[in-house]
């Protein structure tokens, strides 16, 4: 498939790539930043950018591919029902199987329990 139309097809899924790709070369780099400084107040800045900003985009990559992974399954499931619909209207499907099935008899309310009788205290000798 030509790299364009498969980026207008699948655009959530490249744009995941994408941002999972930047996220990796922001915590690289965040890495050989700290990797090179002796002190830890000078490798906090590079903590702080690399490691949280990329663990971001990384997560948010992350989410973009779980939402196109969703939209091919609702896509699924509509191509499903459409496929149900069409054949709804054929001889392939018995009648009585359209129709929706009938409510069970209403069950019959528990009897009623007798009222619990007050309970008797004892009498204590003064």
């Amino acid at each position: 498939m030509e790299l364009g139309k498969w980026l207008r097809v699948a655009w959530d899924r490249a744009a995941a790539l994408a941002v999972i790709v930047i996220g990796a070369v922001v915590v690289i780099i965040g890495w050989i930043g700290v990797s090179g400084e002796p002190y830890p107040a000078k490798q906090l800045p590079f903590m702080m950018s690399g490691g949280v900003g990329g663990m971001f985009l990384l997560g948010v990559g992350a989410l973009f591919w779980l939402s196109s992974d969703l939209r091919d399954e609702w896509t699924k499931l509509d191509r499903i029902e459409e496929a149900l619909l069409r054949l709804s209207g054929t001889d392939l499907v018995e009648p009585q199987a359209q129709t929706p099935a009938a409510e069970p008899p209403a069950a019959e309310p528990p009897a009623a329990e007798p009222p619990a009788a007050e309970p008797q205290l004892a009498k204590v000798a003064e």
